[in-house]
């Protein structure tokens, strides 16, 4: 009777084996990278993934000030910020922002395509975006991750 009966295994916080990854943003097209770099947040590539738990694993991205967008949309995409109170929206073009906070780019983008809930919250802390070459998370000994 044991053999006719097969259960799933599901993840769960006691058994998630999270690596940590680091990746060089040096002309790479945001919408790309951003798409694979939220994949391994959700934890999609690992054979364990499971949708309610937070199975993802730790990124580093450097270099966030040399992406690219594709097309023209350097000059036309806009940011759009609003306080909530009247006359209280702000837009910027995606030129003055990369100059001004290239980590925001990045990190608007790869939120953008997370789960909008608790556990989409919980991913993207797992998310270090840093402009330059350094980053303090040496002792992690992240693995280089391509695309």
């Amino acid at each position: 009777m044991s053999k006719l009966h097969f259960t799933t295994k599901h993840a769960n916080a006691a058994t998630v084996q999270r690596q940590w990854h680091i990746v060089d943003g040096t002309n790479q097209t945001v919408g790309r990278i951003s798409a694979k770099i939220a994949a391994i947040l959700r934890g999609k590539h690992k054979a364990s993934y499971t949708p309610h738990v937070d199975t993802g694993d730790y990124v580093i991205i450097i270099n966030a000030d040399k992406v690219t967008f594709s097309g023209n949309k350097l000059d036309q995409k806009t940011y759009i910020n609003f306080s909530g109170y009247p006359g209280g929206k702000k837009e910027e073009v995606a030129k003055d922002l990369l100059k001004r906070r290239p980590e925001v780019v990045l990190e608007r983008a790869i939120k953008g395509m997370l789960p909008k809930n608790k556990l989409g919250r919980k991913m993207i802390k797992k998310l270090f975006v840093y402009a330059g070459e350094t980053h303090p998370h040496t002792a992690q000994q992240p693995k280089e991750l391509k695309f």
